[in-house]
């Protein structure tokens, strides 16, 4: 009998009701039951899938900022330079299943799949792909009218949009409206975290709590939406020499114009 909890397919990490999918509502705040967690699973090189039985899962970044100053100037900085950000930092909080752990969810040969016990034994990294699926008015207002029911937008690569992909339902129940349930799909924005490492594992076994659940720490190599061309000249925003509001620092030289410098133009020095 295959391991229905370690059985990756049709996009989901397992085929026990463990994996089943349920309704969520539909907000025009982001809201955690509508995110996904993908990740590569021992025994199969296909694809990432869904990862099941996630509790909470978090990213956080850090960056350096040196104060430039100068002597003779009073107390007055300069200019503040950034340094160099330090790896991105993310955190699992997961169930325990007798038949898949978060190791073997993420692609080592762990548990009832292989030998690895040991953060020591993890000589690969892994990816893990974010998935942040929109409810169904974000979805009607980013798609425009007229353009379907809900059926998804999947971004250009190279522009604005290149980060976002369809989202099939792979099962969706007809409603009296006559809209083929075939169309029923969602629009969902999508971030990469390429290269993870483990670097902390910790599992709880407590006499007053009946659920076990582990925990586990990586860092990434890389984070990026899958379809830009990361570079030099990448579209970050708040550019003044394309004509972007951003600081007044760096737009004293003539990049931008006092009539495109918004409201409060009537006053700035550029």
């Amino acid at each position: 009998m295959p391991n229905r909890d370690n059985n990756p397919q049709n996009g989901v990490g397992g085929t026990s009701p463990l994996y089943n999918y349920g309704t969520s509502p539909n907000t025009r705040s982001a809201i955690s039951q509508k995110v996904r967690l993908l990740s590569p699973h021992v025994g199969n090189a296909e694809s990432l899938h869904h990862m099941g039985v996630v509790s909470s899962v978090s990213r956080s970044e850090n960056k350096n900022v040196e104060a430039v100053r100068g002597i003779g100037f009073g107390d007055k900085i300069a200019e503040l330079v950034p340094g160099v950000t330090d790896p991105t930092q993310l955190s699992l909080e997961r169930t325990l299943l007798y038949l898949c752990n978060l190791w073997q969810a993420t692609g080592y040969a762990s548990g009832t799949d292989g030998p690895v016990r040991s953060l020591a034994h993890h000589r690969w990294p892994f990816d893990l792909e974010m998935q942040m699926v929109f409810s169904l008015p974000a979805d009607a207002d980013f798609n425009g009218a007229g353009l379907g029911y809900n059926n998804g937008n999947g971004g250009s690569p190279g522009n604005f949009d290149g980060g976002i992909r369809v989202i099939q339902h792979p099962e969706v129940t007809n409603d009296r409206s006559g809209r083929p349930g075939s169309l029923r799909s969602s629009t969902a924005l999508i971030t990469m975290f390429e290269g993870c490492w483990f670097t902390s594992y910790s599992t709880n076994y407590s006499k007053d709590q009946g659920i076990i659940m582990e925990s586990g720490d990586c860092q990434a190599t890389d984070v990026h939406d899958f379809a830009s061309a990361y570079g030099e000249f990448l579209a970050t925003g708040n550019d003044p020499t394309i004509g972007q509001l951003g600081s007044l620092r760096y737009a004293d030289q003539g990049y931008i114009s006092a009539g495109n410098a918004g409201v409060g133009s009537n006053f700035l020095n550029i």
